[in-house]
């Protein structure tokens, strides 16, 4: 039961050691800004590298030992994707989005790397359709009912409750069950003495 909490209470600081998630909503045809920040302060912009990627791999924006860098930009993000140089020296690194579209909806990792620290935070961008569009399209599709996705995120959410539920309770009930055969049992187990048995 003790390794049972060892391993909660190690899989629950990893989780938030290793990928701590924001989730943002923005709307189509809007902007939005997607945080990321360094906790070092005082920092040598020369000394420091951003890498902003979308779903992984898609290349958004880099800072290259504190120079913007757009040579490996996805092209799909030229002019849309901005950051905030005068927040650079306060550790602030995000990013604003302009122009959004349901593509753009997904996973957003941002990398600092520093010489004494290197993070990565994670941001999920949840894109709506903005009110204008929602307008024309319910008067365009006014007898169709509405999709509903699966937000993959609450999913995994959702998943890992019930994991580290049945992690929690499966132990307590196991020795539940043992403690109540044990007393029941227990009680009613036959007595040996010189040649006879009684209960």
């Amino acid at each position: 039961m003790i390794i049972g909490w060892c391993f909660i209470c190690a899989f629950a600081v990893l989780i938030n050691k290793v990928h701590p998630q924001v989730t943002v909503v923005g709307f189509t045809g809007g902007s939005v800004v997607l945080p990321c920040s360094s906790t070092e302060h005082d920092l040598e912009l020369q000394d420091v590298n951003v890498l902003w990627r979308h779903n992984g791999s898609e290349p958004i924006y880099d800072l290259i030992r504190g120079e913007h860098s757009v040579t490996q930009q996805n092209p799909r993000y030229k002019n849309r994707a901005k950051t905030f140089p005068e927040e650079y020296l306060k550790g602030n690194f995000s990013i604003k989005l302009n122009n959004l579209t349901h593509n753009d909806a997904g996973e957003f990792s941002c990398f600092i790397t520093h010489l004494s620290d290197s993070k990565q935070e994670t941001v999920w961008l949840i894109i709506n359709e903005s009110t204008v569009e929602k307008e024309n399209n319910s008067t365009e599709h006014t007898n169709q009912e509405p999709e509903t996705k699966p937000d993959r995120q609450n999913i995994f959410v959702i998943c890992l409750y019930i994991i580290l539920i049945l992690i929690i309770t499966v132990p307590i009930i196991t020795c539940f069950v043992f403690h109540v055969k044990n007393v029941v049992y227990g009680a009613q187990a036959p007595v040996y003495t010189e040649g006879t048995v009684s209960k």
